[in-house]
């Protein structure tokens, strides 16, 4: 391996963090995306009139982006109020039994791959130098200094939302009608194939079935609520 391909490769907390803001702009976009294309295309489907379409997109942009922020804010919350009483567990336990905390850590070690006594030096080093963070990163997979914060989670979430949600939104109000449907849905699918191939890209996976999925999923939302609107359209709901 090369220097500069090791440079690039993701290690340790530095990949969960970035992941987590991934999941959190990723899911808030294609949320945006979807739910506010299906919204409007079934409208669509039930009326033509522009200020209709329009009354509802944002309508369900700003619920949709509140709901996904404070969805996530409680959710990043809940683990975040997780970890902290995991910590404190920790920090009571190197407290009350300190040896019977460093044959755990060896033990842990050890099932790294580490020989017996190469983990129990290399416990007695990491207990020294910070014995709370070597519990909490080998132990429980936690960085006390990087723990969850819910107010990012939110603030991605409801700006990768609403950034979303302002694609099909503008493209069911803004062309003539006679090209509105197809404008929309050629951009909504576009949409969701950029954010899977993007989601993918960061997250070192293969972009072709995040980009399959994404798209798939919107057009079985649009084409559902679209016949949902016709129909309903037909009624004289």
């Amino acid at each position: 391996m090369t220097d500069t391909q090791a440079h690039h490769e993701p290690h340790g907390n530095g990949l969960g963090a970035r992941l987590n803001w991934l999941r959190a702009a990723v899911l808030g976009a294609n949320d945006g995306v979807v739910s506010t294309a299906g919204l409007v295309v079934g409208v669509a489907g039930a009326t033509g009139d522009r200020g209709t379409l329009l009354t509802a997109g944002l309508a369900g942009l700003l619920a949709g982006s509140m709901s996904m922020a404070a969805g996530e804010y409680v959710s990043v919350s809940t683990q975040r109020d997780s970890e902290k009483a995991a910590l404190a567990t920790e920090k009571r336990e190197l407290q009350e039994t300190p040896e019977a905390e460093l044959a755990e850590l060896t033990g842990l070690l050890q099932g790294k791959g580490l020989s017996r006594a190469v983990a129990r030096e290399a416990a007695v080093q990491l207990t020294e130098r910070d014995a709370l963070r070597a519990h909490a990163e080998v132990e429980l997979g936690i960085d006390p200094d990087d723990l969850t914060n819910p107010w990012h989670a939110a603030g991605a979430s409801f700006l990768a939302f609403t950034v979303g949600a302002l694609l099909p939104l503008l493209a069911i109000v803004l062309p003539p009608p006679s090209v509105r449907l197809p404008v929309t849905v050629l951009s909504v699918l576009a949409a969701l194939a950029l954010t899977g191939w993007w989601s993918a890209r960061l997250g070192d996976a293969k972009a072709g079935p995040a980009v399959l999925r994404n798209m798939g999923g919107g057009a079985v939302a649009m084409a559902v609520t679209y016949v949902a609107g016709e129909l309903l359209g037909a009624a004289g709901v």
